[in-house]
């Protein structure tokens, strides 16, 4: 490593940290499960990926891709329409190969989550109760069998670096499961919904658009919560309880 003047502080809080020196991120995690599984989708997923340079638990470092990350939730994006769909084809390439050797998670698991984050934000008063109910409904519609593929789990725009129209590779992969491939690309345009048809046209296949818009509404329900409690802020323009409250019946 060459080197560094500073050290950046990229997310903190009480369960996981990452730091950046130089061209190396320190990714530093109280709960090995997850590295594990990073490490290991890593070296199965057929997209590019950071370099691991070296692993001491609860420690992972790795290499900084080149290029810049997508996007970021609540900010417009300045990537091209090309980058979006290059997203879109690298998202594709990864739902079709081999699944992971590791579970994912049930219906019944998602729905009996969700339904404990929209009583919690009820009764903590923390949306409108008819904005829950409305968007609990709505995620109904994802609460479906599927077959499952290769997800990445928790593709945020910001895990997605590009260089000019072509992707340098995809950050993050401690939530990587056998998962619903819509999840994957709701995920990806959360928030950014005007962008969906340039990732749907790198995908290159039809997709339920109302699945995309239940999951939009899923995820934001699942997350407030966790935003909440770890300092960060839902509300925030372009963020969560702003797609909860475009969400459309």
């Amino acid at each position: 490593m060459a080197d560094v003047d500073k050290i950046e502080v990229v997310v903190a809080h009480h369960e996981r940290a990452t730091l950046r020196a130089g061209d190396v991120f320190l990714k530093i995690d109280v709960d090995r499960a997850n590295t594990d599984v990073e490490v290991a989708a890593m070296a199965l997923a057929p997209i590019p990926t950071p370099e691991v340079l070296w692993r001491k638990p609860p420690v992972l470092a790795i290499a900084a891709l080149p290029g810049t990350a997508l996007g970021r939730l609540g900010e417009p994006s300045t990537a091209s329409p090309a980058a979006w769909a290059a997203a879109g084809a690298a998202v594709r390439t990864l739902h079709d190969a081999p699944l992971p050797p590791w579970p994912g998670r049930s219906v019944d698991e998602i729905t009996a989550r969700l339904d404990s984050e929209c009583e919690w934000l009820v009764t903590h008063d923390v949306l409108p109760t008819e904005l829950v109910r409305r968007n609990r409904r709505i995620a109904e519609t994802a609460l479906r069998p599927w077959t499952p593929v290769f997800t990445h789990g928790d593709l945020q725009i910001s895990h997605v670096f590009v260089d000019g129209d072509e992707i340098t590779g995809v950050i993050d992969w401690s939530e990587a499961a056998p998962g619903d491939a819509l999840y994957d690309l709701a995920t990806l345009t959360l928030g950014h919904e005007e962008r969906l048809g340039d990732v749907l046209a790198g995908y290159g296949t039809d997709v339920d658009l109302d699945v995309i818009r239940a999951w939009w509404s899923l995820r934001s329900l699942l997350g407030v919560r966790w935003l909440v409690e770890h300092g960060f802020d839902p509300s925030a323009p372009g963020c969560e309880v702003d797609v909860l409250s475009r969400s459309r019946r």
